[in-house]
């Protein structure tokens, strides 16, 4: 479940939701088949999958949820081929050319009759809540599908105030400058080999890949005026990403130390277990590495809020105090008690 995109955002007025209220607050949106003639629908899921019935996991002040959306694939060149066959006939029989509006009737009459038939796309996505610095981060391929799922967040809690990350020195700027300036870079920024430069006020732009950020011919296009809008960066023993100009992160991977440790941690091949491992060291990791990105574009450390004295497991509204290994700690102890 490791994310491979974080797209932030600000939470302004975070809302005092405790982890079963909020459970509750889920299941009242929580996923349902498609039915009917409904074209799409955006729903909560379990982020564990088929193999759980919890919607929201919390631990250490993260929480992680995730929505599915659900889309029937009606390819637009079969209704057109429909709708004109069914208008030909029409024409035909009557002898006479359709109106544009009777067009229209037909059309929304094949919609109708066709979209229960249609395949269903089904597409998740995770959201991580640190409740502790009020971000939000949405592991989405898009811009777009990050709203769907807060606008989803918002429906679920009545109101959520959020923007998106922002920092006091434009990523633009910042990129641009760790490309020309070598000693503006922090000691724990690395360069990749993927860049994009534009031009101000030119839409053309020149794609680097596999290419060598420090060389002649990167640096001469840097000083004839083209600006970075997306490099790729590595976080010394912490995670390589590529940056984009609105500060959201594409192409994440976390180093293969923290992948390490989170697979030789023990799970007793429990699936809730695992993904809960998973997800906090992901959180940890990847909370300090935004830190550390705001700091280097100018933004100050924001005081983090309190810790919640309980980590919280929610299933079904019941609250369940645990950490990642305590589920299988309380079950082995259950286990030994029986047999005693």
């Amino acid at each position: 479940m490791w994310f491979k995109t974080a797209i932030l955002y600000r939470i302004h007025q975070p809302p005092q939701l405790a982890a079963d209220a909020l459970a509750s607050a889920l299941e009242e949106h929580v996923s349902h088949p498609l039915e009917g003639n409904n074209p799409k629908r955006m729903g909560w899921t379990a982020p564990a999958g088929r193999k759980s019935d919890m919607l929201l996991h919390e631990l250490q002040g993260h929480r992680l949820m995730t929505a599915l959306r659900q889309e029937r694939l009606l390819p637009a060149s079969v209704v057109r081929e429909e709708v004109e066959e069914r208008c030909d006939e029409i024409e035909e029989r009557e002898g006479r050319k359709l109106r544009r509006q009777e067009r229209l009737t037909i059309k929304e009459q094949v919609i109708e009759e066709l979209l229960p038939r249609a395949f269903v796309r089904s597409k998740k996505v995770d959201l991580w809540w640190d409740t502790r610095r009020d971000l939000l981060c949405v592991n989405a391929g898009s811009r777009k599908a990050a709203e769907e799922v807060l606008d989803l967040l918002r429906e679920t809690l009545g109101s959520l105030k959020v923007t998106l990350l922002a920092t006091q020195e434009l990523p633009v700027r910042a990129m641009t400058r760790w490309l020309s300036e070598p000693d503006s870079r922090p000691a724990w920024l690395l360069l990749g080999d993927q860049a994009q430069l534009k031009s101000k006020g030119d839409d053309a732009s020149f794609t680097a890949r596999q290419a060598d950020l420090e060389g002649d011919e990167v640096r001469s296009m840097v000083e004839a005026g083209r600006q970075a809008t997306k490099i790729a960066i590595t976080l010394e023993g912490q995670a390589s990403l590529v940056l984009q100009d609105d500060f959201t992160f594409k192409s994440l991977r976390f180093d293969d130390a923290l992948l390490e440790e989170a697979n030789n941690a023990e799970d007793d091949d429990d699936a809730i277990i695992r993904l809960e491992t998973d997800f906090v060291l992901m959180a940890d990791a990847l909370a300090h590495l935004i830190e550390q990105m705001l700091a280097a574009l100018g933004v100050k450390p924001r005081p983090r809020r309190q810790r919640l004295r309980r980590r919280r497991r929610v299933r079904q509204g019941r609250v369940i105090p645990a950490t990642p290994g305590a589920l299988l700690t309380n079950r082995r102890q259950r286990a030994a008690a029986t047999m005693r």
